[in-house]
């Protein structure tokens, strides 16, 4: 019973995540953050062969800010719109206070004309603190399989 119930925590937190980043609510998106956490993002080979080289790293959620504000404000992008299909997560470790688990992930995006492509596929390797019924990210890994982004990582996936 547990179990499920960590599940269903963790496929909701999940579905919010992904709502957030779909519905460009990106300030909103940064309150799922500790204020001290971790966001990286790196490639799947990175990740095999043990390099620390990330694609995007915020070392805690005033980062996480800064980048938002940057991607609003001071970056030319490519102008779409996002799209996430996340997997049934796989929890790894819960306690009381705090949640491990794993889900794969697909981003699509699609640009001002109409036209859908896959930007991102890979998995989200998350640690949560749970704060009441609430959980919030401490370190949230990025593990892309698609390690060759066409486009500037300007928007967190």
């Amino acid at each position: 019973p547990m179990t499920a119930q960590f599940t269903w925590e963790a496929m909701s937190f999940l579905s919010k995540y992904g709502m957030l980043l779909d519905q460009d609510r990106l300030e909103d998106w940064v309150e799922l953050f500790e204020p001290q956490s971790e966001y990286k993002v790196y490639s799947r080979e990175n990740e095999e062969l043990g390099l620390p080289a990330p694609l995007m790293w915020c070392d805690n959620r005033a980062m996480l800010s800064d980048r938002i504000q940057s991607y609003r404000n001071v970056n030319e992008h490519n102008f779409h719109w996002a799209r996430h299909i996340i997997g049934m997560p796989h929890i790894l470790h819960a306690e009381p206070d705090s949640l491990h688990f794993q889900a794969g992930y697909s981003l699509f995006q699609t640009n001002l004309e109409g036209e859908t492509r896959t930007f991102s596929v890979g998995r989200y390797d998350f640690i949560c603190d749970r704060h009441s019924d609430e959980l919030r990210l401490k370190r949230a890994w990025v593990i892309a399989d698609t390690g060759l982004i066409k486009t500037l990582l300007a928007a967190p996936i």
